[in-house]
């Protein structure tokens, strides 16, 4: 059984805090590697499920639908019940090793108990075993509770196995890792999706000890580079510890041996393979892994003597064998096993995909002959076990999603298994389009030109970014083609989503490196053998000439067309012949070998964006000519993302629901005024009729309230397909739903003014679908000039002008209230994105932005990301000129001119080596090279050139106009910093600089020299399939508990999304770090703060993989712990935690940030707990500026800034700079909150107290002055903050208001008056809970400082303090809590 074993990269840490999280994480692993090694013996039953069916769309305040949710929850729960395993303890009996007892649950597998093993640090040292009970051997890959006589109690020995050449290379691979645990060399070089995490190094390793922090003990001094107003942006924090993290080391060298293979003589013996060993103590060592483990032979580097020495040292594992011989080796491998047991577990599993560093040291290169191995082979994790040879990757991806899905259990082994393929299929083609574009594979085509040349590595297929064959010719040529794959990408993403069964999508990655786009796919069986015209049964090759279907085609798309909003329709082939498509014409259908229905090349999925398409004869509105559309662009394949195509769908199905509502109102209060007419003739019909009026009046009312409620908010997200059919459906079976001709005539009549209304592609019903082929060319049309193609013309520009006229104005207003605050360039795309809004938008986003001063920083954002991409643009046709032998001198160049002042950088090459370069391009050397460099322009580069080249390229692509033409100047009117730029175009181009601290501002030599360019990473794009559908529903479910006021029930439902992601997605995901963050905010609620900040614990580790050390998700995970650190006393942690966070807040964009607002009152309070005052007022302080400059010099926030200003000025006694500032905090509360309010009755009292004390404090110093005798001064009344009340006021700050219920009432009049009708919208809501909730309310056990007098009924209520307006936003920030004990509604700061 020991030839099953295997050995996984992640280590389990033998501390009891870590070993649940570690056995879990194995657990996860193990079984998706069981998931996709044995998926082709699951079968594929499953032609009538769908995980749209487990899908709940609750509304709120409507009963049928709570029921069928509460059933949905129900029906699910119990199936969770049915996968519950029962846990149980066994003892564990291992050679040499005291028995211990290992705790494990009746569904793991065996194969889990073998990794814990391998991890222990008194067994890790162990491969090649199996597990016996009673004498019989387990199978590796069995449950435990399928095994008879495994009991609690029950004993399952350790037995040594004899070693196969295949076992002892495993055991030799496990012995690098061992030793290399502590290494941060593979994170750096981003092999084996291992990454940075920085957490333990800042807190020093015990973020959740119990231990309280001494106050006296804390050393609370903040860097100078932290300090507020401070210019310094040193570089090496941003790596803490990096020198100190080195692990010990163990041995010099070990290597195999270059006397392998063994001989057939040496076989017969049982030899396997020989190690070389360099101790030390400087003492080489041969070794022999045989069969019954390892010894010293006698062989040395000249002479081949495999004869065992006396002592021979025999031992079954490579670390007893090295202790043995190597005393040092001892002493080190034991501190190396204790420091990497105190490494957190999600410290070192793999994530599950790759993320690269822009800063590294300079590594240290050893000898490490399995690296090497590992460089020049095609294996890819774990393809050395799995039998055969290498892994199909087309094969693995389909057959994955034809796993069964009838059950929980069903689709958690399918997802887990998607997920798991696609992980390692992007590692695999990242890989490879590396070793393409570095000449190491050679082409299918070597005699073709090196731009249209294709390669096959690993049964994937590459191709280049370029215009092959003129293909994209009338498109725009090679900046068509580097756009293709792009958009290729988003239709894949789309259809793979669509999940529709019998229709397979192709594995496809899309890779920058150095300048070039790789394009890899997996390969249709049977493509390579015959020509593309004769594989292809639906679509066209030639753009529209020939154009053929298929039935099954058909059958297939138009149930796909449904959902991605696809019209169907006609177009006209070269034989005149009509052909019906259900997608763009490119779209292309290939039958494969294996009988499958391929779709690809879907670059044209979504409709063209009419913005960037100028088209003759076609005329945009006069808006949208105001805006300067349409404009040209570098090539012809703009298309609008899926997300603003549903955006506008919603938008426009609302507005159809609406209008029709309302014309119906209409028409029954004119027939109900005609009744009325006739009343005293007809009494009896007349009752009738108005008893029926007033039914289908208070039908359609309440159909309108629930159309207005499931579609009224832009939170509640886009609206899905089903949804909006069926309430489609409702309203116009109410509208028609009559037996009078007459009424029918005119309520279809009024459907029909609805449709023409939004310009429904139906007279009869709501019909908005997109021809992805107008405005194209290329397609001939059936009835070109009909009215039914000008309607699909004209809902193609209303959706263009809908992202410009509608999204762009939706996101300004979200960054003007503050309920989207982008960090960095990144999250300004994501948040654009979101909206629908395609970055070629990106120069009217920022020119929208520069209109207003409050959100100045979002247009700094906006502008650097502007010069950040347009410098991509050039970097990208740079790079393409440039040898591999000068790579580093040519970024080196390129980050001068962009970065660097000095006016005259050159290039660190010879003219020497430039000479050899014209030679060698003459006599076309290296033609396996993917494009030979034929220029040197690169050498001619100058910051004027590049810069101009720059503004110039934001001109034509983005159209915006950059008043600058310096990186100097640049900075000053734009408030950007080099070193934001820097960070941003390293992480844009996948550029890795030297971790060192340089002088950006220095203008009398060039910055960067050769030395400093490290590494050069891809940019990888591929679609995240998000498939953990049941972790979803239960993770949405969860939030609607919690909103409604059920917190207990809520947890229970987030915490199972947890677990059930945690088993699709393994270890590490975006969305898990999401869900760990809002369980330990609901714990924080709660009170349960050391739960809290375990969780919250995990979520920053979490986020440090998945996203980087420097992401703006991390700055935010880092803050929630320093507040959740603090509640649980580790007050230097927090402060440590704060500073981390200002730190990469000031690398990402500077001071100039609300975020940065938010984290100096953090700080300032921390320190004024700790009664640092002085530092604690130069935070505050900044604090103050900043919160006026973008919340408004009236705001709440300010008003806040100025109290606790004011409260630190008076612990200082500084009485008349306390009262000045309090004057300020008192005057904003009585404008916006009423002299009644507590928050100014508060600060009266404060006003009071300090005028009092002042006053007492003036006399005193008058009669100082005149020399009076008495001069004893009266007790000065000095508030010390107490712990207590400074957690109350940053729960105030971070958004965690704690009011009484009896002045809920008067706080939503307020509300009301400045918010108008939204506010009284929520106030009822507000009220309803309330009533309900009144009789249960308890003690909530936390006191807000605002509230003096206990108080056993609180309700905590979160604040904008901005508008001070009540508004539900989405909970996946960890941020909308609410149960029957305490309400919490938020919109405060995340």
């Amino acid at each position: 059984m020991a030839g099953n074993t295997r050995v996984d990269e992640n280590k389990k840490a033998d501390d009891t805090s870590s070993k649940s999280d570690s056995r879990e994480i194995e657990g996860n692993m193990n079984r998706a590697d069981e998931a996709t090694s044995n998926k082709t013996e699951c079968n594929c039953d499953n032609d009538e499920t769908s995980t749209d069916d487990n899908k709940v769309t609750t509304v709120n305040g409507e009963d049928e639908n709570q029921k069928m949710e509460e059933d949905e929850d129900k029906k699910d729960l119990q199936e969770i019940v049915l996968i519950q395993d029962t846990g149980f303890t066994i003892k564990i009996i291992a050679p040499n090793v005291e028995t211990f007892e290992l705790p494990v649950s009746s569904m793991e597998l065996v194969q889990e108990i073998y990794q814990v093993l391998m991890d222990r640090e008194d067994t890790c040292h162990r491969t090649c075993f199996s597990l016996q009970l009673d004498g019989v051997t387990l199978d590796n890959f069995s449950e435990l509770k399928t095994i008879e006589g495994l009991k609690e109690g029950s004993v399952v020995k350790v037995v040594e196995e004899p070693y196969t050449v295949r076992e002892s290379r495993i055991h030799v691979r496990h012995v690098r890792d061992l030793l290399k645990s502590l290494d941060l060399a593979d994170a750096y070089n981003g092999v084996d999706c291992i990454s940075l995490s920085f957490l333990n190094t800042v807190t020093a390793a015990d973020v959740v000890e119990k231990k309280k922090s001494k106050l006296e003990s804390i050393d609370c001094t903040p860097p100078d580079y932290i300090l507020p107003n401070n210019k310094e942006r040193p570089l090496l924090p941003l790596h803490p510890g990096v020198k100190e993290q080195k692990a010990p080391q163990c041995v010099r060298v070990l290597t195999y041996s270059g006397w392998n293979p063994p001989p057939g003589n040496r076989r017969m013996h049982g030899d396997l393979l020989y190690l070389y060993v360099l101790t030390l103590e400087d003492k080489k060592f041969h070794i022999t892994a045989s069969t019954r483990g390892f010894y010293i032979n006698q062989s040395t580097e000249d002479e081949f003597n495999p004869q065992p020495t006396q002592p021979s040292y025999l031992s079954h594992s490579l670390i007893d064998l090295m202790n043995q011989i190597s005393p040092a080796f001892r002493k080190n491998f034991s501190v190396l096993l204790k420091k990497r047991s105190q490494k957190h577990p999600f410290e070192r599993v793999p994530a599950p995909y790759q993320v690269y560093s822009w800063m590294a040291p300079l590594p240290q290169h050893t000898v490490d002959y399995i690296r090497a191995e590992d460089a020049f082979s095609t294996r890819l994790g774990y393809e050395e076990h799995i039998p055969g040879q290498t892994r199909d990757w087309n094969e693995e991806i389909q057959m994955t999603r034809e796993l069964s899905r009838k059950n929980l259990p069903d689709r958690l082994i399918r997802e887990r298994a998607i997920f798991k393929v696609h992980s390692d299929f992007v590692a695999a083609a990242s890989r490879g389009a590396q070793a393409v574009i570095d000449g190491n594979v050679m082409p299918i085509n070597p005699g073709e030109d090196s731009k249209m040349q294709m390669f096959i590595w690993n049964n994937i297929f590459f191709s280049l970014g370029f215009d092959v064959k003129d293909h994209y010719k009338d498109f725009g040529g090679d900046a068509a083609a580097y756009a293709a794959p792009g958009n290729d990408l988003q239709g894949v993403r789309a259809y793979f989503s669509s999940d529709q069964e019998g229709l397979y999508t192709l594995g496809t990655v899309v890779v920058d490196y150095r300048g070039y786009r790789v394009t890899a796919q997996s390969i249709i069986p049977g493509i390579l053998e015959r020509e593309q015209e004769q594989s292809v049964v639906y679509g066209s090759v030639d753009f529209g000439k020939t154009v053929v279907t298929s039935d099954k085609y058909r059958e297939l798309l138009s149930k796909t067309a449904t959902q991605l909003k696809i019209r169907p329709h006609k177009v006209i082939n070269n034989k005149d012949e009509e052909v019906e498509l259900f997608s763009s014409i490119e779209c292309k259908g290939i039958i494969g070998n294996d009988q499958r229905h391929y779709i690809l090349d879907l670059l044209r999925t979504f409709p063209p964006d009419a913005n960037y398409l100028p088209v003759k004869g076609e005329e945009l509105s006069k808006e949208m000519k105001e805006h300067g559309y349409p404009r040209k662009h570098p090539h012809k394949l703009p298309c609008l993302r899926q997300e603003l195509v549903d955006a506008f769908v919603e938008n426009r199905y609302l507005a159809f629901v609406r209008h029709a509502a309302n014309q119906f109102q209409q028409l029954q209060l004119s027939k109900q005024i005609k009744l009325n007419k006739d009343k005293n003739n007809e009494k009896d019909i007349n009752s009738n009729d108005n008893k029926d009026t007033e039914e289908k009046t208070a039908t359609i009312n309440e159909v309108n309230k629930t159309l207005e409620k499931t579609l009224g908010s832009d939170n509640k997200g886009i609206l899905e397909d089903d949804m909006a059919a069926e309430e489609a459906k409702k309203i116009v079976e109410t509208l028609t739903g009559t037996d009078s001709n007459t009424f029918e005539e005119n309520t279809r009549e009024i459907v029909k003014k609805a449709a023409r209304a939004v310009c429904s592609l139906s007279d009869t019903e709501f019909s908005v679908t997109f021809n992805p082929d107008v405005f194209q060319p290329h397609v001939k049309h059936f009835d070109e000039d009909g009215e039914n193609m000008k309607r699909e013309k004209q809902i193609v520009k209303d959706a263009s002008e809908f992202l410009v006229l509608h999204q762009i104005p939706t996101l300004i207003n979200d960054c003007l209230d503050h309920s989207s605050s982008p960090i960095d360039g990144s999250t300004l795309t994501e948040a654009m994105h979101n909206r629908g809004i395609n970055v070629r938008y990106l120069g009217k986003v920022a020119e929208m932005f520069a209109k207003y001063n409050s959100v100045s920083y979002v247009y700094s954002i906006a502008v650097g990301e502007l010069i950040c991409r347009s410098a991509k643009h050039i970097y990208k046709t740079y790079m393409q000129g440039v040898d591999m032998v000068n790579l580093s001198s040519a970024i080196s160049h390129f980050l001068n001119c962009l970065i660097g002042s000095y006016p005259n950088p050159t290039a660190q090459i010879s003219a020497e080596e430039i000479q050899n370069r014209k030679a060698r391009r003459k006599k076309k050397y290296n033609q396996r090279v993917v494009v030979h460099a034929d220029n040197t322009e690169w050498l001619n580069e100058s910051p004027k050139s590049l810069w101009k080249k720059i503004v110039d390229e934001i001109e034509d692509y983005y159209g915006y106009t950059l008043e600058c033409d310096s990186i100097e100047c640049c900075v000053d009117k734009y408030d950007l910093q080099r070193v934001s730029v820097l960070r941003a175009f390293c992480r844009t181009v996948g550029i890795q600089i030297l971790l060192r601290e340089y002088d950006l501002n220095v203008n009398s030599k060039q910055i960067f020299n050769e030395e400093d360019i490290i590494n050069v990473s891809p940019i990888v794009k591929h679609m995240h399939p998000k498939v953990a559908t049941d972790a979803y529903h239960f993770f949405t479910s969860g939030q609607t508990k919690i909103q409604q006021g059920l917190l207990r029930e809520g947890y229970e439902l987030i915490t199972e999304a947890w677990n059930l992601l945690n088993n699709v997605y393994i270890a590490l995901h975006p969305e898990i770090a999401a869900c760990l963050r809002l369980l330990a905010r609901l714990n924080y609620i709660m009170g349960d703060y050391g739960e809290a900040l375990s969780y919250q614990q995990k979520a920053v580790i979490m986020s440090e993989r998945v996203h980087g050390i420097d992401h703006p998700n991390t700055i935010t995970e880092y803050a929630h712990l320093a507040l959740y650190s603090f509640a649980n006393n580790h007050i230097s942690n927090a402060l440590r935690l704060m500073y981390r966070a200002r730190y990469l807040a000031l690398l990402c964009h500077g001071e100039n940030h609300p975020e940065v607002a938010l984290i100096d009152s953090n700080i300032g309070l921390i320190l004024h707990a700790l009664e640092e005052y002085e530092l604690s007022l130069r935070f505050l302080e900044k604090a103050l500026k900043l919160n006026i400059r973008y919340f408004g010099s009236k705001s709440l926030k300010a008003a806040m800034s100025y109290h606790l200003v004011a409260r630190t000025y008076s612990c200082q006694g500084n009485f008349r700079a306390a009262l000045q500032s309090e004057k300020e905090a008192f005057s904003i509360y009585k404008q916006s909150l009423g002299d009644d309010h507590d928050r100014t009755k508060e600060s009266s009292e404060c006003l009071k107290h300090l005028t009092q004390q002042a006053v007492v404090f003036q006399k005193k110093m008058n009669e100082i002055c005149k020399g009076e005798k008495n001069m004893t001064f009266p007790p000065i009344q000095i508030q010390t903050p107490s712990m207590s009340s400074v957690l109350d006021t940053l729960n105030i700050i971070n958004g965690i208001v704690f009011v009484q219920i009896g002045d809920i009432e008067r706080l939503k009049k307020e509300m009301a008056k400045q918010q108008g009708e939204q506010s009284d919208e929520v106030s009822k809501t507000a009220e309803e809970t309330n009533k309900n909730n009144q009789n249960d309310v308890k003690e909530n056990g936390v006191e807000s400082e605002t509230n003096n007098t206990a108080n056993k009924d609180d309700i905590s209520v979160e604040l904008n303090d901005k508008s001070e307006k009540l508004n539900h936003i989405p909970a996946i920030n960890g941020d909308v809590v609410s149960n029957n004990k305490q309400l919490l509604v938020t919109s405060g700061p995340q």
